[in-house]
């Protein structure tokens, strides 16, 4: 599968109500943020705590261009939590954690402008 991230594209294909509720998009806190030089793409690997019904879980995210280790932590994000794990290397990303491209292509974290509860769900 093929993602476009040029703000230019075409919209995508028009879903049902119901297709959108099978994505489970929560809120969760960074609780810690290492390096991961061995990835192909410059990343870093991130715990993530979404709460007491989900717990902590690991993402792979190409975010380097635009953040530094030191801020990532506390820091509230939003993730797809209901992909399979994907393996990166000898890394296994449990969650998708969501960005936007800015203007040269780096990616800028999806989150709320204000604190939500670890877990709450996009709706």
């Amino acid at each position: 599968m093929h993602l476009d991230h040029d703000k230019n594209s075409p919209p995508a294909d028009t879903i049902t109500f119901d297709d959108f509720l099978r994505v489970d998009i929560r809120i969760g806190t960074v609780v810690e943020a290492e390096p991961f030089p061995e990835a192909r793409k410059p990343a870093f690997r991130l715990k993530i705590d979404f709460g007491p019904a989900i717990g902590v879980k690991k993402s792979s995210a190409q975010i380097v261009d635009r953040y530094a280790l030191a801020e990532l932590s506390g820091r509230q994000v939003a993730a797809v939590v209901n992909f399979p794990p994907r393996q990166i290397g000898k890394f296994m990303s449990e969650v998708l954690t969501l960005g936007f491209a800015d203007e040269a292509g780096a990616v800028i974290l999806f989150a709320p402008d204000r604190a939500v509860p670890n877990g709450s769900r996009l709706f």
